[in-house]
């Protein structure tokens, strides 16, 4: 009996140690984040694993019909602006709403994470990106899911969802917040991500996420949006009238070859380049196989002939015919890399290389701010070097001056509409900045945002075989489809549909 009584004894301590360990043990298989160094790997993952860039690129004035038989669905919905069928596949709407959020959802568990650990002055650095990243990915939603922005009518225009918390549910009913709430929190998030942002965090890989330089970039886009042109001045302030040797070196990218010129536009090492990404995304193949395209007739006749030059010389940013027709031409910007996920079946997944930010586009906005405070003089000056860095054969004898910008850019009555006013002589400068911007990121995407902030009317014409016109398609002013239909996966799950 003493015997079978110790047994038993035995028995229950190791039943107990043994239902000890398995209670300490982490009931899934979830990575616990509860270093600085794990919530840094996690903060890869803030950023959108997919593109916007063939989405708004197809709704702009950039692309056209180029009268061949290529055929893409999403491609036709896109430039016809309308919700696109495909949801799932790279590159749709539907594809980067979800990847937004995705992004938005590991940017708040590193925030929690952060909080967690006791938001200790160590985690600054993670915490600075992690609401950068987080106000970045609401703030480009916004910017293709909503109406532009305009004080006047942003409390009641709907916005999106903005996502602080973790999600701790399966399934989670949201509702859209204004416009203006949307901007407030994105402006509160920047506000707060630029007190931590630092450039000596993961400094391996500074360009791939959110330093202080990226962050002032970020900063600089939203209040051109929203027309402080004081703050835009404030975050622009480090590149000066004139800054030499940090825009993109044009001369240079036309020395290299093909295949090397898309490498070089988005590598960490140029200069100019201040945040890059690598989504999920074939972008770069639609420059190619896209019948909404950019075509020869509109690199002749619009944006990149002589004739547009303000200097009456050609630009420097360099062309190549595209397709078996010929119809398209392109920038060489998308470095695409394929990763193989099973090399015998060849199959995998493919990543291309997109800048985010830059000083380019920081430059331009910094010359618009001056045109907007009325400082038409240094706005001048520095027009004038931005686009004597774009221009072939520039010299010190191709003097730019006002009378010059009004007269190449004249006024047109109601054609430029933001919802502030402008006097005749800052519509022609915004005018000339804009054509800038258009040219600077063909292919980009960002077209489509001075699109819709400036309110401008595009129109879409689709040829039949007989090459005559057999749709023609306007998006007039306030027309409900500037904001692109919320995807089906999204509405279907109790998200509040744009009205048409």
């Amino acid at each position: 009996m003493k015997n079978i009584k110790i047994a038993l004894s035995l028995l229950m301590l190791i039943c107990i140690s043994s239902c000890d360990d398995f209670l300490s043990e982490v009931p899934d298989n979830r990575l616990q984040i509860d270093t600085p160094e794990k919530i840094s790997e996690l903060l890869a993952d803030a950023y959108p694993d997919g593109s916007y860039i063939s989405i708004t690129e197809s709704m702009t004035d950039n692309v056209s019909d180029n009268k061949t038989s290529l055929v893409n669905i999403n491609n036709e919905q896109s430039f016809n602006w309308e919700l696109q069928d495909d949801q799932t596949s790279r590159d749709t709407q539907g594809f980067y709403w979800n990847a937004a959020y995705k992004a938005i959802a590991t940017a708040n568990k590193a925030l929690a994470a952060i909080k967690e650990l006791g938001d200790t002055a160590d985690l600054n650095p993670q915490k600075g990106e992690a609401l950068l990243a987080r106000a970045y990915a609401h703030f480009m939603l916004v910017s293709i899911w909503s109406n532009r922005y305009n004080p006047a009518t942003a409390a009641t225009d709907l916005g999106i969802p903005y996502v602080t918390e973790p999600e701790e549910v399966l399934i989670k009913n949201y509702k859209r917040n204004s416009v203006k709430e949307v901007f407030d929190l994105v402006e509160s998030d920047i506000k707060e991500g630029l007190k931590y942002v630092t450039n000596d965090y993961r400094t391996e890989y500074l360009k791939y996420h959110f330093n202080k330089e990226a962050a002032k970039a970020f900063a600089a886009r939203f209040y051109t949006i929203k027309g402080d042109w004081e703050k835009v001045l404030e975050y622009t302030d480090g590149l000066g009238n004139k800054p030499v040797g940090k825009l993109r070196d044009w001369a240079a990218y036309n020395s290299y070859d093909f295949p090397n010129k898309p490498i070089e536009y988005a590598k960490n090492t140029q200069v100019t380049n201040l945040l890059v990404g690598f989504p999920s995304s074939i972008c770069g193949r639609a420059t190619n196989l896209n019948r909404f395209a950019f075509t020869r007739a509109k690199e002749r006749d619009e944006i990149l002939g002589s004739e547009t030059n303000i200097f009456n010389k050609d630009w420097l940013i360099d062309i190549v015919i595209q397709g078996a027709s010929g119809a398209n031409v392109a920038v060489y910007k998308f470095d695409e890399y394929f990763k193989y996920t099973n090399l015998t079946a060849q199959i995998g997944l493919p990543y291309t290389g997109v800048v985010l930010f830059s000083n380019d586009e920081m430059f331009l906005n910094r010359i618009e701010a001056h045109v907007m405070t009325n400082q038409l003089d240094i706005a001048t000056a520095e027009l004038e070097y931005f686009l004597g860095t774009r221009t072939d054969g520039y010299t010190s004898t191709d003097v730019l001056t006002k009378a010059k910008i009004y007269a190449k850019y004249p006024v047109i009555d109601n054609e430029y509409t933001p919802f502030y006013s402008l006097t005749t002589e800052q519509a022609s400068f915004i005018k000339a900045i804009t054509e800038a911007r258009r040219r600077e990121f063909l292919h980009e995407g960002q077209r489509w945002f001075d699109i819709k902030r400036f309110n401008l009317v595009v129109e879409h014409d689709t040829y039949n075989a007989q090459g005559q016109i057999s749709k023609k398609n306007i998006l007039v002013k306030d027309d409900k489809r500037r904001a692109v239909q919320i995807p089906l996966n999204a509405s279907n799950n109790g998200i509040e549909k744009n009205p048409r």
